[in-house]
């Protein structure tokens, strides 16, 4: 919190997190508002979701041959512009699929290269022995808005209509933009930054060049591909197990949808919680922690799959949640740590594009799953593969060579 830099990151990270916060629940009212259905919903997530899969590796080339604080600028000006045109859609009364979805193919390309170009700037901003700190601390902003955005937008959006929402989300991301422009990070190929770890490489001929070296780079990384093939399947399971079947299970054995909101906001609270710990707890081995973090997911699906009483899934749900977060600060401190800074936009990417391919892939496996068990078969089912393919994972030599530098 003394480097002025840092501190203008935070705020950027701040501000459009209050934002972001609210977005997703007003775009859902709007859709509905237009008299659009789940199939209508269904094709504006899509379109958000899709072009982000498309141009990651893109973002992943870019974050380590050009400013990270450029690529973030036009990237939150990009979303601000996709954010600012659906609320005069809806403002207008001419929020229709097509349109709006146009819209969301424009922020998921905004998605695509703000990714890999956030998760290297933290290395330029702070020093190596505070990169664990400072993650948690980006992270504390969106993991307090979990818990208040939903409420609040749920307000506004009764109150004042569903534009009123996105019209904020569209400002903040123009706000955090111009922060962001401040920084006036130095390019990787033209010298290095401040950071310990940040010695540049000579950048590959072209963009294929840099994306082939790219490739050689994480696959010569047992412990990177590994954590990114497991992550995969994790992530799959979550959002099959927590995130489609969690309010169907609610609906059948709880009180519906206030049990399930309970559920949420005690996993929002378990999150905050998480990044209260990563401020203070420094583990040795980092990789080794980010994945027995990663197993606390699972205890909300099983105690739900289970048909445990209700207390004792609120009880799982903050514990889970907290595990995750810290597992979350491990993972991109040990990423930060073992790859050199030149490479850390193509790692990252190479790994989100696996944890983004798993949310189709999870939908499918659970509709197919859908005619032979039961949802809390398959709930369970979730919790019990996050658990084995991580303890898998934690059975690799690798991994317990990625510790704290």
């Amino acid at each position: 919190m003394r480097t002025p830099a840092f501190r203008r990151y935070l705020l950027a990270n701040l501000i459009s997190a209050t934002g972001s916060a609210m977005a997703p629940l007003a775009l859902a009212y709007a859709v509905i508002a237009a008299g659009g259905g789940a199939r209508a919903l269904g094709v504006v997530l899509a379109s958000n979701t899709v072009p982000t899969i498309v141009f990651l590796l893109a973002g992943g080339v870019l974050a380590d041959r050009m400013s990270r604080s450029r690529i973030l600028f036009f990237g939150n000006l990009l979303a601000a512009a996709a954010q600012a045109m659906v609320t005069m859609l809806v403002a207008t009364g001419h929020a229709t699929t097509g349109p709006i979805a146009a819209c969301g193919f424009v922020s998921g390309v905004a998605t695509a290269f703000s990714a890999p170009a956030t998760q290297g700037i933290v290395v330029q901003l702070v020093a190596a022995e505070h990169l664990q700190q400072a993650n948690a601390l980006v992270r504390l902003p969106s993991n307090t808005m979990k818990v208040l955005g939903p409420v609040v937008a749920g307000v506004v959006v009764a109150l004042a209509g569903p534009a009123w929402a996105l019209g904020w989300d569209a400002v903040t991301f123009a706000v955090a933009a111009l922060l962001l422009l401040g920084l006036r990070l130095t390019p990787l190929a033209q010298g290095p930054s401040s950071a310990p770890s940040s010695a540049p490489a000579a950048p590959p001929s072209g963009v294929l060049a840099d994306l082939r070296a790219g490739w050689a780079g994480f696959w010569s990384r047992t412990w990177l591909w590994t954590y990114t093939a497991s992550g995969t399947v994790v992530v799959a399971a979550w959002l099959a197990g927590y995130g489609l079947l969690g309010p169907i299970v609610a609906a059948e054995r709880y009180d519906g949808a206030r049990a399930w909101g309970l559920v949420q906001g005690a996993f929002a609270l378990g999150l905050l919680g998480g990044t209260v710990v990563s401020l203070r707890w420094r583990p040795y081995r980092l990789l080794a922690v980010a994945l027995a973090g990663s197993t606390g997911i699972a205890l909300t699906p099983a105690a739900m799959g289970l048909g445990l009483p209700l207390p004792y899934v609120l009880l799982g749900a903050p514990l889970g949640g907290a595990m995750l977060d810290v597992a979350v600060v491990c993972w991109s401190t040990a990423l930060q740590q073992h790859v050199p800074q030149a490479e850390i936009g193509r790692m990252s990417s190479f790994n989100h594009v696996g944890e983004l391919l798993a949310v189709p892939v999870g939908y499918l496996l659970t509709a197919l799953a859908a005619p032979l068990w039961s949802a809390s078969a398959t709930m369970l089912t979730c919790a019990i593969t996050i658990v084995v393919v991580t303890v898998l994972n934690l059975f690799l030599p690798a991994v317990y060579r990625v510790n704290r530098t």
